[in-house]
């Protein structure tokens, strides 16, 4: 019997259900902030030399990658918290749920890309600009779209072929897997299995990856001078920051099946909003080199304006 599909939109119940301004203006400082930050970085590692090394290179990747997932989701949070009806036709939904998992299955191998950088190095340094080549760097970059595009698709087509009778209610804020699996008007159970081993143990082997490498890294650096081993662990203590905010949440929501009750919408505000938003603190804040680009960009900039 073929799949009837009689949803033609979807309602989004929304964070806590009813519409708050506290939090519409709570939200819209946030994604300033975050937007202003992630410009803040991006413009200073390409007016600098920074884009040369290879760590900047990527960081500049990530900025760009922030502000545009978050982008496919708080606009419409935004919107949403300040409209009487949360609605999204069903080819906004799919279109949404696909631009986000590409955007964040982009963001996460960056994030791999960028851990690899740290462990060649640290444990190849007289190699590692032969090995982490602007080529190299921009292949890493490609992969990264190529597999997150796969990896999207493959959930979008799944998602597609699953019939939706109503009712239409989505219990989240955004169109995602989870929450749209609920509404099906079938049983789920294999769906749900396929879903887990395409995003949660695909987030967790990545997660044990980047664990490993930096086991190997701290254990490379007791044999590094004092100074060389603070610079490295200063570094390497921002990035592992940002991969705990990103990928704990996200391993927590997508490891567990789609009937189980759990707080998945909470918990995603920590990598739609929260983790985009402390990037660039945490990117700058101990990190004495872009400080200085920092200061040497934008006091041209101001330069430039007096003139």
């Amino acid at each position: 019997m073929e799949n009837q599909n009689n949803v033609t939109e979807f309602v989004f119940i929304g964070l806590w259900g009813y519409k708050k301004i506290e939090l519409l203006f709570l939200f819209l400082l946030c994604y300033l902030a975050l937007l202003m930050g992630n410009f803040i970085i991006s413009f200073t590692i390409t007016c600098s030399h920074l884009m040369q090394q290879p760590m900047y290179y990527f960081l500049c990747h990530l900025s760009f990658m922030d502000v545009s997932y978050t982008s496919t989701v708080v606009p419409r949070l935004i919107r949403d918290l300040a409209a009487a009806r949360r609605n999204i036709s069903y080819n906004n939904c799919m279109t949404q749920l696909f631009a986000a998992h590409l955007l964040a299955g982009a963001e996460i191998f960056i994030l791999v890309s960028m851990a690899f950088d740290r462990y060649v190095a640290i444990v190849k340094p007289l190699h590692y600009m032969v090995i982490m080549n602007r080529q190299r760097c921009d292949m890493l970059i490609v992969l990264a779209w190529v597999f997150s595009f796969w990896h999207s698709i493959a959930l979008l087509l799944m998602v597609l072929k699953l019939p939706f009778c109503g009712p239409n209610q989505i219990d989240h804020y955004v169109c995602d897997v989870k929450p749209l699996l609920k509404l099906v008007c079938k049983d789920i159970h294999v769906v749900s299995i396929l879903v887990i081993a395409n995003s949660g143990m695909i987030a967790v082997a990545i997660f044990l990856v980047l664990v490993a490498s930096y086991v190997a890294i701290l254990y490379n650096l007791r044999t590094h001078s004092p100074p060389g081993r603070r610079k490295a662990l200063s570094t390497c203590s921002s990035h592992v920051t940002v991969v705990l905010l990103f990928f704990v949440p996200c391993i927590y929501i997508y490891v567990l099946p789609a009937e189980t009750e759990n707080k998945d919408k909470e918990i995603s505000v920590f990598y739609t909003v929260i983790a985009p938003m402390l990037n660039p603190l945490i990117y700058t804040l101990r990190n004495m080199e872009m400080k200085i680009a920092m200061r040497k960009v934008w006091s041209k900039v101001t330069h430039l304006d007096l003139k």
